[in-house]
């Protein structure tokens, strides 16, 4: 569902800022692949075929950037919550055509990445990114349920619910 007000779309601006810069004043720096681990070749954590388990993704608004001054054909400002219960995985994906901002609210998540030779360990107030060249996969190994926001430039066409 697009919901085009302008309240809510201050809101959607003012998170996506918010998180932004969390991550440029140094949160940016926890969360991140030790820079000795760094493999941007994509040699760092392999894919694998481990399924969806205990997560759900609930998309909370979107923005058609077409009908935007930005004009972005064919994608949508998007934002949603995911939380994962202990155990649960949120499954291989690549962000090659769709970067995002993620922000932890809540818990401890730990992420495998194409571009880290080593997990990487997110905490509640930290941040993440993924562009382009990032293919990873997320596991929750605490005993809480990890709470995330996702705000990603998602293709208009694809299934909400793409990982």
């Amino acid at each position: 569902m697009i919901i085009e007000t302008s309240s809510l779309r201050r809101g959607l601006v003012a998170a996506v800022v918010f998180a932004g810069g969390i991550a440029i004043a140094g949160a940016a720096f926890a969360g991140s692949c030790p820079v000795d681990k760094v493999r941007p070749d994509g040699s760092g954590e392999k894919m694998n075929a481990t399924p969806a388990k205990d997560v759900s993704d609930t998309v909370l608004t979107s923005i058609d950037l077409a009908k935007e001054p930005a004009a972005v054909k064919d994608r949508l400002l998007r934002l949603r919550r995911l939380e994962i219960k202990p155990g649960g995985v949120v499954p291989w994906h690549s962000h090659g055509d769709r970067p995002a901002i993620i922000y932890i609210v809540q818990g401890e998540i730990v992420e495998y990445a194409s571009t880290c030779a080593t997990p990487i360990v997110h905490r509640a107030g930290e941040t993440s990114t993924e562009m382009h060249g990032t293919a990873h996969w997320w596991k929750n190994t605490g005993n809480e349920t990890v709470v995330l926001l996702s705000a990603d430039l998602y293709p208009v066409k694809a299934d909400q619910h793409m990982m």
